[in-house]
C-alpha cells in the first residue's frame, strides 16, 4: 500500500475542508475482527477528485451523498471520491476491520494471567485507516464523534469522558465529542480495566491498568497522580492557553511499541510503567518524565498540530525538553538533567554521528512521505532536538522563550503550525535573530567538538583557547576546578568562565592553570567535549571528587565519546569506572557507565578475550558498590545494589554464586528476588548452558504473566542448545500466520537468541538473517521490522563478513524503509566498533 505524499497531502488541504466524523465501533464481533462504520461531513472548495483512506478486512459499503460507491474501487488502502462538487458532502463508509497484534492499529491483548482481553488504539502516523476511515493527514483537523459497543463486563475510555448510553442496551458507550484535533490523535481503549480515578482543577483524571496488574498500580497510584496534577498546575503557571481538552485520563496497555503516546484526554502508556518488581529512583523518575512529556503533548501537538511530518521536532523535541524541565521545577525529581545528559543525550549523538543523520527540522522535501517520516522518530527528533531547546533557552532567555511559546499557541489553537510559525513566534518575543539560530541549529546535521588547548604566559599567567571541530554558536560555561590540598581526591570549583563560540573563545587569568577545566559545564549545549591531557589525569584520578552529578556526567560523556572515537582505550574507561563507581553516589550515572561498559565495550569494542576480563571488572564493580551499601535502607542506597545486582547477573561468566541467588531466592543484604530479578538470573544461567527448559517451564508455572511469558521466551531462546536455537529462529521468522509472535515476544526471543558466548552455535545463523528479514518485515509491517532490525541484528558478530552481508542485503534485497533505516544504523555500529578494535 502506498505511503501518503507530501504533495498529495497539500493537494488534498487545498480542496477539502473535514468538520465532523461520527464513528460507531462495535467490538464484540468475536478475538480477530470488529465492525467500523464511518460518517465524515466535509466541505470541498471546487469541483474535483480526491481519496479517503480506510485498510479493511471486507469493505461492506461506502456512500457518497447517497450514491453508492464500488466497493471494488478500493485500491490498497485507497478509496477514489470521484467528480466531487463544490460545497458540502457526506460520506458513509462500513467495514469489518483486524485487530492486530503488533501494537499498530486496533490491538487486542489477551493477558495469560487471568484470560481477560483488552483492546487499544494506536493511531500514530498512518494507522487511523485500520480502525476507520479517514482522510489520514495532520493538518485536515476535525470534531470526533464515536460510540463504542463493548462486551457488558467492559469499560471504554476515550479521547472525550465516557458514558454508558443505557437507552441503547448494554455495553453502548458514547464519548464527548472531541475539540478539532487530528486523525492521528484518536483514541479508543477498551476491556475490563482496573482505574483510579479523581479530580483536579475541575477536570476528571483517572489512571487505567489490566486488573492483573491492579495490587501494582494501586501501590504506585498516589506518586502517579500527584506527579500528574503538579505537573498540570506547572505547566498553566508558564502556558497561558488552558488545557484545552475535558478530561485527564492515563491508561497503562499491554504490549505497546513505544513509551506513551500522546492521545488528547487518553495517553496511553505501555504497562511496563506500572512496576512489578523493584525498580531505582531514577526509573521512577524517568517514568515521572515521560508523564510530563505526554502531558506537553498537549499543547505542543495536540493544541497546535504540525502541518506535515517534516516538523515532527515541533512535537517531540519540545515535549522532551518540557518533560525533564517541568518535572524538575514541579516535583520531588530535581536533578533530571543528569539522567539525561548520561541517559538520554548519547541516543542524540549516535543518531547524529551516523549515515542516517538528519536535521532536527528537515527541509520539507527531504520528507517526501509518511514512510520517510515515520524513520524521524529518532535520537535526532527527541534527545538533540531537546539540547538544541535547551541551549536557545539558555541563549535567548527563558522568559523570551516562554512568551515566544505563548504566542505560537495563541495565534494556532486547534490548528496547524510550521517551523517558519514557530519561529516568527519567538522573534516577535526576542531581539535576537533567532531566524539565524534556527538556521545554524535545525538546519543542519553532525555534532561539533570542542577542544581546550590550555597555556601559560610569560607572566605566570594561564590561557585557554576552545577549538571548534564545525560550526553551531555555543553559549557555554567552563568549570575551573583544583585538588583539595586537605582532602584527598576530591576537587574544589573556582569561578567558571562563560564563553560564547565562535566568538569569545579564549581566556586567560592569572596564576597557575586549574587541575581540571571542563567545557560545557552544567551540560547546556549539544557537542562533544574533549578534555586536554593534565584535565584527563586529574579526572581519571579524582572524577568521583566533583561536587555535582551535573558535572561527573559532562565527564563520563567526554569519556565515552572518546572510547568512540577511538581516542581513549576502552581498558582506560574501565579503569575509571573501577575506580570512581564504587564512590559514585548518582543513581543514573551509576547505572549509565555500567550499562555503556556492559554492552558496548564488553560486548562490542572488545576481543573474546579482553571482553572476558572486562566482565571480571565489571562484576569486581558490582561487588564493590554492594559491599559499600551494605545495610543501606534509603532509596539511593537501595537503588544502588539494584543497579550492582543486575550488573552482577549480567557480566557472569560461570554459574557461581548466581546459581546461589536462585536457589536461594536471595541476594545477600538484598534486594528482595522479585520476578523481574529471577527471570534477568535464569536468562543469564541459560546462556551459560547451567539451566534446563524444565526449569524455565517451573519458572513460568511461579510467574504465568504476560511479562513472565516473555522471560520464558527469552530464556528458551537463550539455551546453547541447536534444536532450542532452530526453535525459537523459526517461531521469529517462519511461523504461520495465526502462530506469528507479538511484538513483546520477538523481541524477547531475538534478546535471548544472540549470545556473544555461544558463537560456534549462532554462526549459521548470520547469513541467515540477512537473507530472511527483508521478507519477514515486508510480511509484518514497520513496527515489527523496527524490532527485528533492532533485536534479531547479529551482535555478536563483529566481523567484516557480517558487514559484507550487511550491505549486500541493503543492495540487493530492496528491504522495506523501516528495515533499511534500522540496518544502515545497526551497520555502522559494527563499522565503529570494527574501528576501535583496530579491525
Amino acid at each position: 500500500m502506498p505511503a501518503l505524499q507530501r504533495d498529495e497531502a497539500q493537494t488534498r488541504a487545498r480542496l477539502i475542508d473535514v468538520h465532523r466524523y461520527e464513528i460507531d465501533l462495535d467490538l464484540t464481533h468475536g478475538e480477530e475482527h470488529f465492525a467500523s462504520s464511518t460518517v465524515i461531513h466535509f466541505t470541498a472548495r471546487s469541483a474535483g477528485d480526491t481519496f479517503v483512506e480506510v485498510k479493511p478486512a471486507e469493505l461492506h459499503s461506502a456512500v457518497l451523498d447517497g450514491r453508492p460507491l464500488d466497493p471494488t474501487s478500493l485500491d490498497g488502502n485507497r478509496l477514489p471520491l470521484l467528480g466531487l462538487a463544490e460545497g458540502a458532502h457526506e460520506l458513509r463508509v462500513a467495514a469489518t476491520m483486524r485487530y492486530s497484534h503488533t501494537g499498530e492499529g486496533m490491538h487486542r491483548f489477551t493477558d495469560p494471567a487471568d484470560g481477560l482481553s483488552y483492546v487499544y488504539t494506536q493511531l500514530f502516523m498512518e494507522d487511523v485507516q485500520r480502525v476507520f476511515a479517514a482522510f489520514d493527514q495532520p493538518d485536515l483537523k476535525a470534531v470526533f464523534e464515536l460510540s463504542v459497543t463493548a462486551p457488558p463486563e467492559w469499560t471504554v475510555l476515550g479521547n472525550g469522558i465516557a458514558t454508558q448510553d443505557t437507552d441503547a442496551g448494554p455495553g453502548r458507550w458514547k464519548l464527548a465529542p472531541t475539540p478539532p484535533i487530528s486523525t492521528y490523535l484518536v483514541a479508543v481503549a477498551a476491556g475490563p480495566w482496573h482505574s483510579v480515578r479523581t479530580e483536579h482543577a475541575g477536570l476528571p483524571f483517572g489512571i487505567h491498568c489490566r486488573r492483573s496488574l491492579a495490587p501494582y498500580l494501586d501501590a504506585d497510584a498516589e506518586e502517579i497522580l500527584d506527579i500528574t496534577r503538579r505537573c498540570y498546575d506547572r505547566f498553566h503557571e508558564i502556558f497561558e492557553e488552558p488545557y484545552p481538552f475535558d478530561s485527564y485520563d492515563q491508561a497503562f496497555v499491554p504490549e505497546f511499541n513505544a513509551g506513551a503516546m500522546e492521545n488528547p484526554g487518553l495517553v496511553t502508556f505501555r504497562d511496563e510503567f506500572v512496576y512489578r518488581s523493584a525498580v531505582t529512583d531514577t526509573e521512577r523518575q524517568t517514568r515521572g518524565m515521560v508523564i510530563a512529556h505526554e502531558m506537553a503533548h498537549m499543547w505542543f501537538g495536540d493544541l497546535v498540530t504540525l502541518q506535515w511530518w517534516d516538523d515532527i521536532w515541533l512535537n517531540e523535541s519540545f515535549a522532551e525538553y518540557m518533560g525533564y524541565q517541568v518535572l524538575a521545577e514541579s516535583t520531588r525529581f530535581t536533578d533530571t538533567w543528569t539522567d539525561f545528559g548520561i541517559a538520554r543525550k548519547g541516543w542524540g549523538y549516535d543518531a547524529d554521528q551516523r549515515p542516517s543523520t538528519h536535521p532536527v527540522a528537515p527541509a520539507p522535501e527531504d520528507v517526501p512521505d509518511t514512510a520517510s517520516a515515520l524513520l524521524n522518530f529518532d535520537g535526532i527528533s527527541y534527545a538533540k532536538g531537546a539540547s538544541a531547546l535547551r541551549q536557545l533557552v539558555v541563549w535567548m532567555g527563558e522568559k523570551a522563550f516562554l512568551a515566544g511559546i505563548n504566542d505560537h499557541f495563541a495565534r494556532h489553537r486547534f490548528g496547524n503550525a510550521t517551523l517558519a510559525d514557530f519561529i516568527d513566534s519567538l522573534a516577535r518575543a526576542t531581539d535576537r535573530d533567532v531566524h539565524a539560530w534556527a538556521k545554524s541549529w535545525l538546519r543542519t546535521t553532525g555534532v561539533d567538538t570542542l577542544t581546550p588547548v590550555v597555556g601559560t604566559t610569560e607572566d605566570g599567567s594561564w590561557t585557554l583557547r576552545v577549538d571548534q571541530a564545525g560550526s553551531r554558536p555555543h553559549h557555554l560555561a567552563v568549570g575551573l576546578y583544583d585538588h583539595d590540598p586537605t582532602t584527598p581526591g576530591r576537587l574544589v570549583p573556582r569561578d567558571p568562565v562563560t564563553l560564547d563560540i565562535p566568538g569569545r573563545t579564549e581566556h586567560t587569568a592569572p596564576g597557575p592553570r586549574p587541575d581540571l577545566v571542563l567545557l560545557n559545564e552544567g551540560d547546556l549545549t549539544y557537542t562533544k567535549v574533549r578534555l586536554d591531557a593534565a584535565s584527563w589525569e586529574t579526572a581519571s584520578r579524582s572524577l568521583s571528587g566533583l561536587p555535582t552529578p551535573l558535572s561527573r556526567a559532562v565527564v563520563w560523556n567526554a569519556a565515552r565519546d572518546m572510547v568512540r572515537d577511538g581516542e581513549l582505550a576502552p581498558a582506560a574507561y574501565l579503569e575509571a569506572a573501577r575506580t570512581h563507581l564504587p564512590h559514585e553516589t548518582d543513581i543514573a550515572i551509576v547505572d549509565g557507565v555500567l550499562s555503556f561498559a556492559r554492552h558496548q565495550i564488553a560486548d562490542a569494542y572488545l576481543t573474546t578475550d579482553d571482553r572476558h576480563a572486562a566482565l571480571g571488572t565489571l562484576t569486581d564493580i558490582s561487588r564493590d558498590i554492594l559491599r559499600r551499601t551494605e545495610g543501606s535502607e534509603n532509596g539511593d542506597g537501595q537503588g544502588l545494589r539494584l543497579v550492582a545486582v543486575r550488573c552482577f547477573i549480567d557480566s557472569a561468566t560461570t554459574p557461581q554464586g548466581i546459581q546461589d541467588w536462585l536457589d536461594g531466592d536471595t541476594v545477600p543484604g538484598g534486594p528482595a528476588l522479585d520476578p523481574e530479578l529471577r527471570w534477568r538470573l535464569l536468562g543469564r544461567l541459560a546462556v551459560l548452558g547451567a539451566t534446563t527448559p524444565e526449569a524455565i517451564d517451573a519458572e513460568l508455572a511461579r510467574d504465568p504473566s504476560a511479562t513472565g511469558q516473555e522471560g520464558a521466551a527469552r530464556c528458551r531462546a537463550a539455551l546453547p542448545d541447536p534444536a532450542a536455537k532452530e526453535a525459537a529462529w523459526r517461531s521469529m521468522f517462519t511461523a504461520d500466520e495465526g502462530d506469528e509472535l507479538s511484538n513483546y515476544l520477538f523481541t524477547a526471543t531475538a534478546v535471548g537468541f544472540w549470545a556473544r558466548e555461544q558463537q560456534d552455535l549462532l554462526r549459521p545463523y548470520v547469513s541467515r538473517f540477512f537473507s530472511e528479514v527483508p521478507a519477514l518485515a515486508a510480511r509484518r509491517g514497520p513496527a515489527l521490522a523496527e524490532a527485528a532490525g533492532r533485536y534479531a541484528f547479529p551482535k555478536p558478530f563483529v566481523e567484516r563478513e557480517t558487514l559484507r552481508l550487511g550491505e549486500e542485503c541493503l543492495h540487493t534485497a530492496d528491504p522495506i524503509p523501516a528495515l533499511r533505516r534500522k540496518l544502515v544504523d545497526q551497520l555502522d555500529d559494527l563499522r565503529r566498533a570494527l574501528n576501535v578494535r583496530g579491525v
